[in-house]
């Protein structure tokens, strides 16, 4: 199969950082690659030497064959090389064709009606159920993502670049978008399909890339590489210890104190439920997108309106109707969307740590800039804080770094009860070990944590037992020899399970 994109001993340096060091890639006309490794392994900067965003400091691009030189995203996308981030940086207020060819001279009534002719002709042999009159504020996610996909095929793009372009799509809008990758595939496009999730790269990639620390530890086919090989690739070791991070001794998790109980809490998102959580616990909620796993946590914190409900704490009635009323009760909240609820990405690392802090102090007694920094600089060092500096705005973090910043913000406030709502999503292998570890250590020292994670394999890891959801109802409970994954999607389908916690 021809080569349509190569890099070949690429090298990109920053102020005390070698961020790229001789990496080679190779990318196939006609295949999907998916780049991988852990946050800070070199994936984004490597993309962002590609598009024009960074110079590099040494190496060669070729382009089907014929060496380029890319000084800038115009560069990039004159060489037919496109990029579809995360988040979707096209225009919800516009219709679907104004967005398809947004930065072209509009023209004339007459040449609108062709671009929207145009844009109807792409959707249809793409398959994106979408209409070129259509706002597409009013479109799902995952069809804006499709959008920007079909943008960027329109300026006749050779390299379609992939930025976990999933992170935010269910189950089935992730399948419509692998069919639309599929069939750009088919007509000779070349894609780089950056992701966390290893069960999407053993579903639609071809080959894989293997960052680590700046450097290319290899190639790969697919099929030849068995998922726990391409894990200890990426993190640079075996992964043993995360097959049974630990066993629950029941007993001894039955005599604990029940630190936080809720009877019939509602609020103006969460359908009445019944709660609790024992001192240095780790329990969590799960079921399916939407069932009301999030709903259920932010009721416990008050971040939406409270509608009825009894709260216990260390069996002593409290309310608890806003966040500022539970984090004065000993409770922290990392919120499932970090980057709308969670880092202040304008804000450097240390202000991003002490934020919690400074709330519960009140505003009227600032935390000096010493104290300040001794904080920033204590959880750097505890969480392994790749930054730069403690005065790094925290949005050119990573977004394992960034998730770090937010952990270090909640246990600054030293909470007795920590709510973590998928703490490990769009984050690395690695880190995600680092923080299940991290809770685990939390819950020996005594600090109750709820753990919510898409990933159930990840909260049988961690969990000791686990609180199911069906349409924003509890309706099962799982521990000991039934807490494995073919009790939960029993009790998430009614099944089995749900039967016998009725009982």
């Amino acid at each position: 199969m021809q080569n349509i994109l190569q890099m070949k001993g690429i090298v990109k340096r920053f102020p005390g950082v070698l961020a790229l060091n001789g990496v080679d890639f190779t990318l196939r006309k006609g295949e999907i690659h998916a780049l991988m490794g852990e946050n800070g392994a070199g994936k984004s900067t490597l993309i962002k030497v590609l598009t024009g965003v960074y110079q590099m400091d040494g190496g060669e691009i070729y382009l089907a064959g014929n060496k380029i030189s890319i000084g800038s995203p115009q560069d990039a996308q004159n060489n037919g090389i496109s990029t579809v981030y995360q988040e979707i940086t096209l225009c919800p207020n516009l219709t679907v064709a104004e967005n398809m060819f947004i930065g072209r001279e509009s023209g004339s009534w007459v040449q609108q009606k062709e671009y929207e002719k145009r844009a109807d002709e792409i959707l249809q042999k793409l398959g994106i159920p979408a209409r070129s009159g259509q706002q597409l504020g009013n479109c799902s996610l995952a069809v804006q993502q499709m959008v920007a996909i079909a943008r960027a095929v329109d300026m006749e793009c050779k390299v379609l670049i992939l930025d976990e372009p999933t992170s935010s799509l269910d189950d089935k809008e992730v399948q419509m978008l692998f069919d639309l990758m599929r069939s750009l595939r088919s007509e000779g496009v070349g894609i780089i399909f950056v992701t966390h999730f290893l069960e999407q790269v053993y579903e639609v990639s071809d080959r894989i890339t293997v960052l680590r620390n700046g450097e290319l530890v290899g190639e790969y086919l697919t099929a030849e590489l068995p998922q726990v090989e391409l894990v200890a690739k990426m993190i640079g070791k075996e992964l043993d210890e995360l097959s049974s991070l630990h066993e629950v001794d029941e007993t001894k998790e039955e005599k604990k104190e029940i630190f936080y109980e809720a009877k019939d809490l509602s609020s103006s998102e969460a359908m009445p439920f019944d709660f609790n959580i024992r001192k240095g616990e780790v329990n969590g909620f799960t079921g399916l997108l939407g069932s009301g796993r999030s709903e259920s946590v932010r009721a416990i914190f008050g971040a939406d309106k409270v509608n009825g409900g009894t709260v216990k704490i260390n069996g002593q009635q409290v309310k608890i109707t806003k966040p500022i009323e539970a984090m004065k009760a000993g409770i922290g909240y990392l919120a499932e969307d970090r980057k709308r609820d969670g880092i202040i990405a304008e804000l450097s690392v240390r202000e991003n740590i002490i934020l919690a802090l400074q709330v519960m102090n009140g505003f009227f007694k600032p935390i000096s800039r010493s104290e300040s920094e001794a904080f920033a600089d204590e959880y750097i060092k505890v969480l392994n804080i790749k930054t730069a500096s403690r005065e790094t705005p925290v949005g050119s973090l990573s977004g394992g770094n960034q998730q770090k910043v937010i952990l270090a913000r909640w246990l600054l406030t030293h909470p007795d009860y920590l709510i973590l709502d998928e703490p490990t999503r769009g984050i690395d292998v690695g880190t995600k070990l680092e923080i299940q570890k991290l809770v685990l250590k939390l819950a020996e020292e005594g600090v109750s944590v709820t753990f919510i994670s898409s990933e159930v394999e990840e909260m049988l890891r961690t969990c000791s037992r686990l609180i199911v959801m069906r349409d924003r109802h509890v309706v099962g409970e799982l521990t000991g020899k039934d807490l494995n994954q073919e009790q939960v999607m029993k009790t998430i389908a009614g099944g089995e399970a749900a039967d016998e916690q009725e009982k």
